[in-house]
C-alpha cells in the first residue's frame, strides 16, 4: 500500500501559551493566552534538520529526540507513512519549565503541521482526532485542549477519549503571570500529590470549579471565590515556596491568583482597570507581564510566505534569500537571523531578543 503524499511548500503553525487547572480545575480546565510560538516546516528530500531560536535554543535537542519532532513522527505514522526529510523551525517564545504549556504547545504545532504537509490530512485525522493524540502523548487534555481551541476550554476523558469544549472568557479580564527565573519540572511537581485527599476538600473543588465557568465567562467579580483549590496548590509547595507564598500573598489581598498549571508560575485573573497596579505587586525575583486572551487565535496554520499583521516581511531582515517561507543557506533552513533583528509580532506584543529571551507581552519585567 501506498503511503501519503506530501505538499512541497511550507508550512507555518502558531501554537499560544496556556494555563491550566485555573484554581479548583484540576486536569480539566485550560485557558489559552496571547503568547505564541511558531513553527515552521517543510518536507525536505532527506534527512532531519532542526534549527531553534528564541526559548531553549541552548539547551533542546535537534534530533529525534526533540518533542515536536517526536510528534511530527506520531502523526505522520497515524497518517501512512513518513516523509523522505523535514526541515523545521522553531520560533519559541514560550517560557519553558514554568506551567505555561510549552511542551502542548510543542506537541499540537508537531501534530497540527504534521496533518497540513500532508495531502489529505484533515480528512485522515479530523480535529477530534487531533486532540486525541495530542492528549495521548501530554498525558492529560487540559492545556492542549485550550492551546487547540483557543479561549477558556473544559476537557475531559469520556470510556478513555479526550473530549473538550471552548468557551469565550469575559472580555474585560486580564490574565496577568508572574514568572520567577527557576523552572520546576511537571514531573516534580505532579509527584508531591498525594494518592488521596479529604472528602470535604473534593467537594469544595467541585463546588469552585463549577463556579469558575460563571466567575470567567460572565462574572468576573465571582474570580476570587471561584479560583479557589484545595487539591494540588498547596501540595505543590515544597517545589515551589516562592509560587505558593505570592499566591496567598495576592488573595489576602483580594487578587485572583492561582499557580499556572503544574508552576511555579502564577498567574492573577483580574479586570482591566487593574491590571497594571497588579503587575506591581509581584517584588523581586518575577518578571510580572499583562498578557492577552487569546480568545480566537488557537493552534492556526498558514503559508509561512502569507503576512502576520505587524510583522516585517522576513526576508527584508537578511541579506540570504527567502524562498519557500524559510530562509536558503547553508543547505538548511534557518530563521534565527529574523529573530536576531527582533522579528516581531506586534499584535502579539512579543519577541525574541538576540540572546534567546523570551520578552513576554505587556509591561517590562520588574525583576
Amino acid at each position: 500500500m501506498a503511503g501519503p503524499a506530501f505538499r512541497a511548500a511550507a508550512v507555518r503553525v502558531r501554537v499560544p501559551a496556556s494555563s491550566a487547572n485555573l484554581g479548583p480545575g484540576f486536569d480539566a480546565l485550560g485557558l489559552a493566552l496571547g503568547l505564541y510560538d511558531d513553527v515552521v516546516v517543510r518536507v525536505a528530500d532527506s534527512g532531519l534538520h532542526v534549527d531553534i531560536a528564541g526559548e531553549g535554543a541552548e539547551t533542546l535537542p535537534r534530533d529525534e529526540s526533540h518533542l515536536l519532532v517526536r510528534s511530527l513522527r506520531t502523526t505522520f505514522d497515524l497518517l501512512g507513512g513518513q516523509p523522505r526529510g523535514l526541515e523545521v523551525v522553531c520560533a519559541n517564545r514560550i517560557p519553558h519549565g514554568r506551567g505555561l504549556g510549552s511542551s502542548s504547545a510543542a506537541i499540537c504545532a508537531g501534530i497540527v503541521a504534521a496533518r497540513a504537509v500532508t495531502i489529505g490530512g484533515a480528512e485522515r485525522l479530523d480535529n477530534e482526532a487531533v486532540l486525541e493524540l495530542a492528549t495521548e502523548i501530554e498525558g492529560h487534555p487540559d492545556n492542549v485542549a485550550a492551546c487547540l481551541l483557543g479561549g477558556f476550554t473544559l476537557a475531559w476523558t469520556d470510556a478513555g477519549s479526550a473530549r473538550a469544549i471552548r468557551m469565550d472568557p469575559a472580555d474585560s479580564i486580564v490574565p496577568v503571570v508572574f514568572v520567577p527565573g527557576r523552572p520546576v519540572l511537571t514531573e516534580t511537581a505532579r509527584g508531591l500529590l498525594p494518592r488521596t485527599v479529604p472528602h470535604v476538600d473534593a467537594a469544595v473543588n467541585a463546588g469552585r470549579a463549577a463556579l469558575l465557568v460563571e466567575a470567567l465567562t460572565r462574572r468576573p467579580e465571582l474570580l476570587l471565590a471561584a479560583t479557589e483549590d484545595r487539591l494540588h496548590q498547596e501540595y505543590r509547595a515544597p517545589a515551589m515556596p516562592e509560587s505558593v507564598s505570592l499566591v496567598n500573598r495576592l488573595r489576602t489581598d483580594g487578587v485572583p491568583a492561582v499557580i499556572s498549571g503544574a508552576g511555579p508560575t502564577v498567574l492573577a485573573l483580574v479586570e482591566d482597570g487593574a491590571a497594571d497596579k497588579v503587575a506591581r505587586l509581584a517584588g523581586e525575583g518575577w518578571a510580572a507581564n499583562r498578557l492577552a486572551l487569546d480568545a480566537g487565535g488557537r493552534a492556526s496554520c498558514r503559508s509561512p510566505d502569507t503576512p502576520v499583521r505587524g510583522v516585517p516581511d522576513p526576508g527584508k531582515l537578511d541579506s540570504r534569500s527567502w524562498k519557500g517561507g524559510m530562509f536558503v543557506g547553508s543547505g538548511s533552513v534557518n530563521l534565527k537571523s529574523a529573530l536576531d533583528a527582533s522579528w516581531m509580532y506586534s499584535e502579539a506584543k512579543c519577541s525574541v531578543s538576540p540572546s534567546g529571551t523570551t520578552l513576554l507581552p505587556g509591561a517590562s519585567p520588574t525583576a
